[in-house]
């Protein structure tokens, strides 16, 4: 039985790794084919000479960054002080950070455009407002992640054993709870990245340059450059992604029991 276990568990992991894996082959191979009758990079070539590449991946990478920041800024004080202080307001919070899976991201960005476009609150050309609606989309991720940690560690002995030292409540917040949840931080960091970078519509109608946007424009105008960009998008966003993990490498301190 056990062997039989063992069989059927690597057959699901090689089924999951083909249906993940095959069509970035097929994606890859097809890149391959922009010079008629022999394989080459020319459509990489292309793609990375490109200004536009350049300037939309670099701007989805600054959105992604001032996201995250943002997020961690808003997202872990909250979290921490419904723990701490409100911990029946928790459901309601629950509540409220799920409302971005209900509302369809169009009508949630029509909604800012005709908020923002008109005085005296005339910022929809303003950065700030990308990236406070790429917070507010990416918050179910973010804060849960963010929750989940604190729920690891004991928040309340933590911060009375603070208190009595002395220590001020951004002493607290940042040298003692941020610290024992960033594997939770970069958990929610992950997924937020991967939002921002992944995202259309916002970027379109808010006018920005963004990843999303020009790999639209590129796939109806050329053939092969879509699919490079497919794979350089896979290869670039997760590359990221590892360098934020090694940047919060170390792990999550055992600090306190969780309740």
């Amino acid at each position: 039985m056990k062997s039989r276990g063992k069989v059927f568990a690597w057959f699901v992991i090689i089924l999951g790794m083909l249906y993940f894996f095959l069509p970035l082959i097929a994606t890859f191979v097809y890149s391959l084919h922009a010079k008629l009758g022999h394989l080459s990079f020319q459509a990489y070539t292309n793609v990375f000479h490109d200004p536009k590449f350049i300037r939309g991946f670099t701007g989805s990478l600054i959105w992604a960054t001032l996201t995250i920041i943002f997020g961690i800024l808003l997202f872990v004080p909250t979290a921490f002080w419904v723990r701490l202080k409100v911990p029946k307001a928790r459901t309601a919070i629950e509540f409220i950070t799920l409302i971005p899976f209900v509302v369809p991201v169009i009508v949630f960005t029509f909604g800012l455009v005709r908020t923002y476009s008109h005085p005296p609150l005339l910022i929809v050309d303003s950065p700030f407002l990308l990236v406070a609606a790429y917070t507010v989309i990416s918050m179910p991720y973010m804060y849960r992640a963010i929750d989940i940690g604190l729920r690891a560690i004991d928040v309340r002995t933590l911060t009375e054993a603070a208190q009595s030292l002395g220590a001020g409540w951004g002493t607290i917040l940042f040298r003692i709870i941020i610290p024992n949840i960033r594997v939770a931080i970069l958990n929610g960091a992950f997924l937020s990245f991967a939002i921002v970078v992944g995202e259309l519509v916002l970027a379109r109608y808010l006018v920005k340059p963004a990843f999303a946007p020009y790999m639209m424009d590129l796939i109806q105008n050329r053939a092969y450059e879509p699919a490079a960009l497919a794979i350089i998008s896979f290869a670039l966003t997760w590359a990221c992604m590892g360098i934020i993990s090694f940047i919060g490498r170390g792990g999550q301190a055992q600090v306190g029991g969780g309740h």
